[in-house]
Order: C-alpha cells, then sequence, then structure tokens
C-alpha cells in the first residue's frame, strides 16, 4: 500500500506492507528534510558509500521499491523500514533528527490505531488537508470521491486487473476519455511533479473524476467486464458520460470544468509561517 506522508508540510513517499506490518520510507525523501540539500541523491551516495567504508551493514537492510518520481512515473528508489532509518538519522547534523525521529514513533503508533479501527484513518487524512488549508466542502467531495475509487479498484481486483500498470492504464483511460487530457499531461497543465494529481483538483474536477469513475464501474458490472482488456472498453464508455456532462456544462455556464488551478501556493504559504 503506497502512502504519502507529511512531515512538517514536506511529503515522505512511504509503503505500508501489510504482510509484515512494516512501514518503509523513501531514504531520499528522508535526506531532503534532514539536511535542506538541493542534491538529496548525491548527499545519499556519499553518505551510503561512507557507511559502507566505516563498516556499516546497513546496504544490506535497505530495500528498493517503485514508487511515484517527480516526473509522475513509478521509478526504484532506496526504501527503509523505521529502525534502519533511525541508524541513517544518526548519521546526519540536523536540527530536524530529533522531531523526525519522534515523528517516525508517531507514525507507526497511528498505523496500529488505524488498524484496530480503520476510520482513524479517514479522521487523518482529513487533518492533513485541513493543514493544507484546503475547505471542509473541497475534504468532503475529496473523500466521497475516494470511496468512488476504491469501489472502481475492488471491481478491478475482483474481475482479474491485478498489476499496478493495468491500474494506471485503466484510470488513464478514464480520464483521458473525460478531460481530454492524459493524466500526465493534466498534471503539466497544473505544474505538478510528484504531487498527486487529485489532491490539486478542484471541486467541479473532482465531481467528474467520480462521476466518471461511478459510471464506468456501473458499466463493467452491467457488462460483467473481465480482465483488461473488457475493462478498458468500460472505461471508455464511462469516462464518456463524464465527457458529455462536462461539455454540456461548459456550454451553459463558458468556463472551463479542467483548469491549471493548483493548491501549490497555499502550501507555500503554509511552510513560510511554519
Amino acid at each position: 500500500m503506497g502512502n504519502i506522508k507529511l512531515f512538517e508540510s514536506k511529503k515522505v513517499r512511504s509503503h505500508w506492507d501489510e504482510e509484515k506490518e512494516i512501514w518503509y520510507f523513501s531514504v531520499i525523501d528522508v535526506i531532503e528534510i534532514l539536511t535542506d540539500s538541493s542534491r538529496p541523491r548525491k548527499y545519499w551516495s556519499a553518505l551510503k558509500t561512507k557507511l559502507i567504508e566505516e563498516g556499516s551493514e546497513l546496504s544490506h537492510k535497505l530495500g528498493q521499491l517503485k514508487m511515484e518520481a517527480e516526473d509522475g512515473k513509478m521509478r526504484e528508489t532506496d526504501v527503509a523500514d523505521t529502525q534502519t532509518l533511525l541508524r541513517i538519522i544518526q548519521s546526519i547534523p540536523s536540527p530536524n533528527a530529533e522531531p523526525f525521529k519522534q515523528w517516525l514513533a508517531k507514525v507507526g503508533y497511528e498505523r496500529m490505531q488505524e488498524i484496530n479501527d480503520p476510520s482513524q484513518s479517514i479522521d487523518r487524512a482529513r487533518e492533513n488537508w485541513q493543514k493544507l488549508g484546503r475547505s471542509e466542502k473541497w475534504i468532503q467531495q475529496r473523500m466521497t470521491g475516494q470511496e468512488t475509487r476504491n469501489k472502481l479498484t475492488d471491481y478491478w481486483k475482483e474481475s482479474g486487473v491485478e498489476k499496478d500498470d493495468e491500474f494506471a492504464l485503466l484510470t488513464n483511460i478514464i480520464h483521458e476519455e473525460w478531460t481530454g487530457l492524459s493524466v500526465k499531461k493534466h498534471k503539466n497543465l497544473k505544474g505538478l511533479k510528484s504531487q498527486n494529481l487529485r489532491d490539486h483538483m478542484s471541486e467541479a474536477e473532482l465531481i467528474f473524476t467520480a462521476l466518471a469513475e461511478l459510471s464506468t464501474r456501473q458499466i463493467a458490472e452491467t457488462d460483467e467486464a473481465k480482465g483488461l482488456h473488457q475493462n478498458a472498453k468500460a472505461s471508455k464508455k464511462g469516462g464518456t458520460i463524464a465527457k458529455d456532462a462536462r461539455l454540456n456544462l461548459e456550454e451553459q455556464t463558458g468556463k472551463k470544468v479542467v483548469t491549471g488551478e493548483n493548491f501549490l501556493a497555499p502550501i507555500k504559504r503554509i511552510k513560510k509561517l511554519k
């Protein structure tokens, strides 16, 4: 399960291993936070070499996972569990070291709570969006859209779609059909890199995305779509329903639904206030 965790409004790409019940964190993201380096990859490469030369067995405890990079593509990156990450932090002189250790402990504790009470994960997501300056109306729409998305992906899994790249392909078919843009081009329009596109959608964009995904699921269920090919057909049909609704609304209002607006400016202001 992939995640983006926030440390003082800065992202940390994370992955929860359901089987081992362990968090894995992107080492590069942590290095960037602790050092404020403009070249965290170079810093990490030098530090890793230094630790190996010192006889550290750290390299054997690192893993690699595919995580979304700044260009929006899934790329392999070094990850570490909490224990290994604490060892890395000890080797980095940083005023953020102690607060980050406390944050790691909090993330681990919260995950245990969420396993016992899944509703808490929803509450934390709401809290994070509130910290980033989102309105209650936007948050409600974002969460409703996520529930719609989850029901669609559940259907895909049940109908034989399993690989991450197949999920991405179907998602892109829906998105491109209703917006006229691929997910990547939509992110480029908004000036986004590693940020989640949905977290920067307007209320209207969220609503039409939900309509497209709801329509896709209901069509797939009606057609009893199985596998990638049949679900791709259903995805195109679902996206078309949202596209027709979008074009109708744009004709009535004279306003574009899909825009380059994002929430980057509010995020930057929040960082300056901290």
